[in-house]
């Protein structure tokens, strides 16, 4: 199985920004450790703060592997064109997010990309993503 982990704007910070929300691990030693907990399965990982190529990322991918854990952080709530990505590919799509949104700000309540993904995981802090992992087998 072949799945990739996406991340949107600013989790390239992960470790640094806001650790009472988002912890003090980096992504990339978080990932280390998903690769060893799950290695009959090949993650990749993508991380970019740029709407166009977390969709060029989608469709490169959208048609081949098995599934996508995606974080799209802040684009979640304003990006229609992640969420047409989403829909026009055939690869499932788990939303993930490391906070619990419905206790944040109002604007963060709304998603424009959960309709058209296979399920949502947030609120288990970077153990969302694993529990997302789960999901696909």
């Amino acid at each position: 199985m072949k799945l990739l982990v996406l991340n949107g704007p600013n989790l390239n910070l992960l470790g640094k920004r806001e650790p009472t929300v988002y912890g003090n691990v980096s992504f990339e030693a978080y990932f280390e450790e998903l690769k060893n907990k799950f290695p009959e399965i090949e993650l990749d990982y993508f991380q970019s703060n740029h709407e166009g190529a977390l969709i060029d990322k989608l469709h490169e991918v959208g048609f081949s592997y098995e599934g996508i854990v995606f974080n799209a952080g802040a684009y979640t709530h304003t990006s229609v064109a992640i969420a047409d990505a989403i829909k026009g590919i055939e690869t499932p799509v788990v939303e993930v997010h490391i906070s619990n949104v419905h206790q944040r700000e109002e604007f963060r309540h709304k998603s424009f990309l959960s309709p058209v993904c296979k399920g949502v995981i947030l609120g288990f802090g970077l153990k969302s993503y694993e529990l997302a992992i789960e999901s696909f087998s």
